[in-house]
């Protein structure tokens, strides 16, 4: 006969050291939790200095789009095209598996640039409506980055580091600011739903809060008839039971952080509360009958199938309205090792004219002084032809060491290009920027400094751009 089980035996080490009185080591553990997560995070809620940004819409491109086919242009490739790529520009730099056994043959462009008279800008022709504003940009085409595969680079896009468990650049700044709308979280992510299957993983880290308490992870929007799931009540069940049951539970809770001190038990009692307000206020938020006829037009005819790129762009909008600090939509399937003229065109065409339509939506609605809007994916193209070169079915390899992206809005210099590439954007020239100076300038514009936003993990007062040198791209801030 098996010995009833002695529950007081059954303490975890942070309940224990709970237990602590007067200054013993559990008062001074308690101290250390309190001080992150509870304390310290109403400390964080106003910015250090005045920001010009109250949030951020992150349009990330999953997969690597092409910096030499959208933004990067390079005309006197065709005088080397099919020819190999000098030793003296690779320098021995590392190439995939999937074409380090071929020729460094370069493939030019295979589209044609328009410039901008006024900023001078370059898009190709694949772009027709981001070109069209394109001096409402910042193009950053130094940008670069240490990993070469996917999951890694984007791991350290987002992240900072290339090893999952860190929390993303929106949970830093959930983290640091909160939100402005009590009724929504500080984090929203939505994902493309694409017209055909999709190949590329979008993992859950991408988004995730990794050390920091969970209530900072990213909510991701589903495209289904409960966008968050498990937050519609069942059926049948009126509100008052409802309400009643969460206030109990919420007394449960209490009483549990009250004996443990658990800063993941105050987590729980927060979501409680936050799924309940959100059952009123998502279901107003995904409803767009009150989307004028103007509006879908101007963000093109994908805009009123649910889940595209396009519609999330109005969601992306609607939330910016509604003060959620940190909004990031995912379009995947940019990475184009083969057919670089048909799929890439594919992409373009998903995301050109409503990436356009967002920008001057929310310019004409006066958003766009205060929101800072990012496009970019976790690393650009290299310039040799993955497979035969010349071929239609050709494509390009990743390519870390240089690749575009821009910014607009939100304290960012309109109409202006910063940094610069060598003949074959293969390196960068002028003006490098990595992940971690982007990081940077996001948190700047934000009102925050990179240096000081620090959560005590495992030791140390771990941050966003970590320990080595990162800084804010001064010259390109107003």
């Amino acid at each position: 006969m098996n010995n009833p089980v002695d529950n007081s035996l059954c303490v975890t080490r942070r309940h224990f050291l709970g237990k602590g009185t007067g200054l013993s080591l559990g008062s001074i553990a308690l101290g250390g939790l309190l001080n992150n997560s509870l304390a310290g995070e109403e400390s964080l809620k106003k910015p250090g200095f005045k920001p010009a940004a109250k949030r951020v819409i992150f349009l990330t491109q999953s997969g690597g789009p092409s910096q030499l086919e959208l933004y990067d242009e390079k005309p006197n490739l065709t005088k080397w095209a099919g020819k190999e790529l000098p030793d003296s520009i690779r320098n021995g730099q590392r190439l995939t598996t999937m074409t380090a056994n071929q020729k460094q043959l370069i493939m030019p462009s295979r589209v044609k640039f328009s410039r901008s008279s006024k900023s001078g800008a370059t898009v190709g022709e694949w772009l027709p409506h981001v070109f069209s504003i394109a001096d409402e940009l910042c193009f950053i085409k130094s940008m670069h980055t240490d990993q070469i595969n996917h999951a890694p680079a984007m791991t350290q896009f987002l992240t900072g580091n290339q090893i999952p468990g860190k929390p993303s650049i929106g949970s830093w700044v959930s983290y640091g600011l909160g939100s402005d709308n009590k009724n929504l979280p500080e984090y929203l992510v939505m994902i493309s739903r694409m017209q055909r299957p999709s190949d590329q993983p979008l993992y859950d880290h991408y988004w995730g809060s990794g050390f920091l308490p969970s209530s900072y992870q990213g909510v991701k929007l589903r495209n289904a008839r409960d966008p968050v799931l498990y937050l519609r009540d069942p059926d049948g069940l009126p509100s008052e039971i409802r309400r009643n049951m969460l206030d109990g539970i919420s007394k449960m809770n209490y009483l549990k952080l009250e004996q443990s001190k658990d800063p993941e038990t105050d987590t729980r009692i927060k979501q409680y509360e936050m799924a309940y307000r959100m059952q009123t206020s998502v279901p107003d938020l995904v409803d767009f009958s009150n989307e004028t006829e103007e509006t879908f037009n101007l963000y093109g005819p994908d805009s009123r199938r649910p889940g595209s790129y396009a519609a999330n762009c109005i969601m992306a909008r609607r939330l910016a309205e509604r003060g959620v600090r940190f909004i990031q939509l995912f379009h995947p399937d940019w990475d184009h090792h083969s057919r670089l003229s048909s799929w890439c065109v594919a992409r373009c065409r998903d995301t050109d004219q409503a990436t356009a339509g967002l920008i001057k939506d929310l310019k004409r609605r006066g958003l766009l002084e205060d929101t800072l809007v990012i496009w970019g994916g976790e690393f650009g193209r290299g310039v040799a032809g993955q497979g035969q070169w010349d071929s239609t079915e050709a494509g390009r390899d990743h390519h870390p060491r240089c690749f575009t992206i821009w910014l607009a809005g939100g304290g960012i210099k309109p109409g202006i290009t910063f940094g610069s590439t060598d003949d074959f954007s293969y390196n960068t020239q002028d003006d490098p920027v990595h992940v971690r100076d982007l990081h940077a300038t996001v948190l700047h514009l934000l009102g925050i400094n990179h240096e000081q936003l620090t959560y005590r993990h495992q030791g140390l007062d771990a941050k966003l751009t970590g320990v080595e040198k990162s800084r804010v791209i001064s010259k390109i801030l107003i």
